[in-house]
């Protein structure tokens, strides 16, 4: 299946000072698949190493780390020569072995002549843990589960995509079209950006084999938790992982320690939350007091929100049933909204959002997300339907004067004075009607 980050694989190609890429992201969101691709696609060879598959590839790194050393033990494994600028060599589950993690200092150092590219699931957790690691001796990129619009592209709708990515004015979209690309959201809500149940929903369209992948991968998550961590810390994990539904079915969705047991307290917590954070299973969106930049220097003590990393997925956790998609609009408010906020932080993680923020006066008003633009912080309400309520905006705008408010929901695109109107399934370009 295409995906958007591979022209970014392309340019890491072309960089003159191009070092040892890593690709970060949760399990199964594709990570393998796209680099095996870029590799045969791009390069005249490909060497591909999987250090859970293999556990004696890790030997080779035992002792020196000599680049030269390494890639002719590994040639001889392959049984063909590695060769520089021409040969992309993959490390897949590097994160099981430590010492190659490393190596990938020296290949910075004094191989740059090697293309390298590593992955591995729970890698933003191995990487927190590896104390040796060279920072700035590697090149991250991060990715995540598919986006709306590669989901159109990957359902045959390229030509729909394009017609959204065209639009440059904030004007009303024809209403056939606005009517479509709402009827897909549903969908794209229930399924999500998992490749492997957007290509089983492409293949035959059967609710219930979807509903059964997106268990199966669930369910590797759980076998995560007791496999990478300690037993104490997995049964927080678990924890926290069983209270999402909880955490996000409140009007305020803020993360409430309270919800995982009555008892629980933040300094028993927050080390688990980490983790389940770098293993990239959710998105976390912290709360500022002020609407100042940079955010980090604002954010408040402890106060977060939670978000699954994935919205189909979110379905299948609550057990959402598939008869909800073509109940109306019923999906769009079902769950007290928290489709909808989580669909938002998703597309907006996947846009290169590094942090996400939110703005609240407590039992007052809310805005979910802040969004920095080039002239200045732009508040961003979501709606999960119609609602043309804008109470908190107004708050927020009393208070901070910003330049344009923001909400999102199902009503079309349209600019009223000093509110833009953005639907939800074109949230991934609000930035060019800022």
């Amino acid at each position: 299946m295409e995906r958007d980050i591979y022209a970014k694989l392309n340019s890491w190609k072309l960089l003159k000072d191009r070092k040892p890429l890593i690709l970060q992201g949760a399990r199964q969101v594709g990570k393998t698949y796209l680099l095996k691709e870029f590799g045969k696609k791009e390069y005249e060879d490909f060497a591909y190493f999987n250090f859970e598959e293999e556990p004696r590839l890790a030997d080779f790194f035992k002792g020196s780390l000599a680049p030269d050393k390494i890639i002719a033990t590994l040639s001889l494994f392959l049984g063909k020569k590695i060769v520089p600028e021409k040969t992309l060599v993959f490390f897949d589950e590097i994160q099981a072995a430590p010492n190659a993690l490393n190596s990938l200092k020296y290949f910075c150092e004094d191989a740059p002549q090697y293309h390298i590219v590593a992955a591995g699931s729970l890698l933003g957790v191995a990487l927190e843990s590896t104390k040796s690691f060279p920072v700035g001796k590697v090149n991250f990129l991060q990715i995540h589960p598919m986006t709306f619009f590669e989901f159109l592209n990957a359902i045959g709708k390229s030509d729909l995509r394009k017609y959204l990515e065209d639009i440059i004015s904030p004007e009303p979209i024809e209403n056939i079209f606005h009517e479509e690309c709402c009827e897909l959201l549903k969908r794209y809500y229930f399924i999500g950006g998992m490749p492997a149940v957007v290509a089983k929903y492409v293949e035959n369209s059967d609710w219930d084999e979807l509903r059964r992948v997106q268990k199966e991968i669930l369910a590797s998550y759980i076998l995560d938790f007791s496999k990478h961590a300690a037993k104490s810390e997995a049964i927080r994990i678990m924890a926290i992982w069983d209270s999402m539904p909880r955490q996000l079915a409140q009007e305020s969705k803020k993360f409430k320690y309270s919800l995982i047991k009555r008892t629980a307290r933040a300094r028993d917590y927050e080390e688990a939350v980490q983790w389940i954070y770098r293993a990239g299973l959710i998105n976390l969106s912290r709360q500022v007091s002020t609407a100042k930049i940079p955010f980090k220097s604002y954010t408040g003590e402890g106060n977060f929100k939670a978000y699954l990393f994935d919205t189909g997925l979110l379905c299948a956790l609550v057990d959402l049933r598939p008869q909800i998609i073509i109940d109306g609009d019923k999906i769009f408010s079902e769950f007290k909204g928290s489709l909808a906020e989580n669909f938002v932080a998703q597309e907006l993680r996947a846009g290169d959002s590094q942090e996400l923020y939110y703005w609240s006066e407590e039992q007052v008003a809310e805005i979910e997300f802040l969004l920095e633009g080039k002239s200045g912080i732009y508040p961003l309400e979501v709606k999960s339907g119609f609602s043309r309520k804008k109470q908190s905006l107004l708050r927020y705008q009393k208070k901070f004067h910003p330049k344009l408010l923001l909400r999102t929901g199902l009503l079309n695109l349209k600019k009223n004075g000093e509110i833009l109107n953005c639907p939800l399934y074109l949230i991934s370009r609000i930035a060019n009607f800022i």
